[in-house]
């Protein structure tokens, strides 16, 4: 049954519901409703509920927690995934799977509390330190978020790599009807024979992400970037929206792109034929689905709330140069202002 959800609380009763069981965190303007939620959800089915003393502390507890086994997550906004950089490349070498849910906001430095997707190039670079991606999923409205929240535990279970669910402040605070799945039931989840959790048959398990010996860092940096491979061909989405016929193409990711539909809309009851390719997975990132579905001729604009950084991606997958729009410092475009970029480019 459908409920009317604030965008943080659905994404954390969607992780609950997933079977997320430990939850390590710190208060951070615009996702506070996630640790609060949590703090009062996770004693009701059982779960472990931490504020942290800091988010570098949280991202060691995520650590720690998913390397024993459990569905762990964590979240916060900019500033505070930055200090938890460190803690994502260690969880990223040592193979062990959870979620994190950055809900964006202005930077860099601590920015403003407002709306951004300046983030973008941490989340799908890396972030951290040495050769490793995270898994990022964009949703563009709050049952979408439900959706690939309760998805990205299997995700991060199926892939062993940590999985970033990508938001912004619009996402975290609007308001819309959602659905959240069934709760999963805790014992038919997959067995993790690798988890850290005590003796097994006399075999200790020992999870770490220090390899001093260059040969053994290179196979496993191999063994990383094999993983990723399989998730470029097994991943990658993006919604395409009336592109078939398209002479003008939008490229946008989560809030911004339904800014750009409304753009889209209204620009075709002007006689423009205007369309959309929006990618679900920041990364892997949608080359081949973004080709199929752009018109060589067809001109495109890549709409973002930053100074332009999903566009150099969007570029690499198209091979030509694309235009770009952007707002920054929290300011957040209309669909009008995105057609008056058409109009002053020619």
């Amino acid at each position: 049954m459908k409920k009317l959800w604030k965008g943080n609380e659905a994404i954390a009763e969607a992780a609950v519901a997933a079977g997320c069981r430990c939850f390590f965190g710190y208060p951070i303007t615009p996702q506070n409703e996630i640790p609060e939620y949590m703090s009062r959800r996770l004693p009701e089915v059982g779960g472990s509920f931490v504020q942290a003393e800091s988010e570098v502390a949280a991202i060691n507890m995520v650590y720690g927690a998913g390397g024993a086994g459990a569905r762990a997550m964590t979240s916060s906004s900019s500033p505070g995934i930055s200090l938890k950089q460190e803690g994502l490349s260690y969880i990223a070498g040592a193979m062990v799977p959870c979620v994190i849910v950055n809900m964006m906001r202005a930077g860099p430095g601590l920015g403003g509390i407002q709306p951004s997707q300046s983030d973008y190039f941490q989340a799908v670079k890396g972030g951290g330190h040495g050769d490793y991606h995270l898994l990022v999923f964009a949703p563009a409205s709050v049952p979408e978020a439900v959706e690939l929240t309760y998805r990205a535990f299997d995700v991060a279970d199926e892939y062993r790599c940590p999985v970033m669910i990508l938001g912004d402040g619009m996402l975290g605070q609007m308001m819309e009807p959602a659905e959240i799945p069934p709760m999963r039931d805790l014992s038919d989840l997959p067995k993790k024979s690798w988890a850290a959790c005590g003796h097994n048959g006399g075999t200790q398990r020992l999870i770490n992400s220090i390899y001093m010996a260059p040969d053994d860092l290179e196979a496993h940096n191999i063994e990383l970037f094999d993983l990723y491979g399989k998730a470029a061909r097994e991943l990658s989405a993006a919604e395409t929206y009336l592109t078939e016929d398209a002479d003008v193409v939008f490229t946008a990711f989560g809030s911004v792109a339904r800014i750009c539909k409304a753009a889209v809309l209204e620009l075709r009851s002007r006689g423009v034929k205007a369309g959309l390719v929006r990618p679900i997975t920041l990364y892997p990132f949608p080359d081949q689905q973004m080709r199929d579905a752009i018109r060589p001729q067809a001109r495109v604009v890549c709409v973002e709330l930053n100074m332009g950084q999903m566009v150099e991606d969007v570029q690499l997958a198209l091979g030509r140069p694309v235009e770009f729009y952007g707002r920054a410092g929290g300011n957040v475009m209309t669909p009008e202002e995105v057609i008056d970029f058409l109009k002053r480019r020619g």
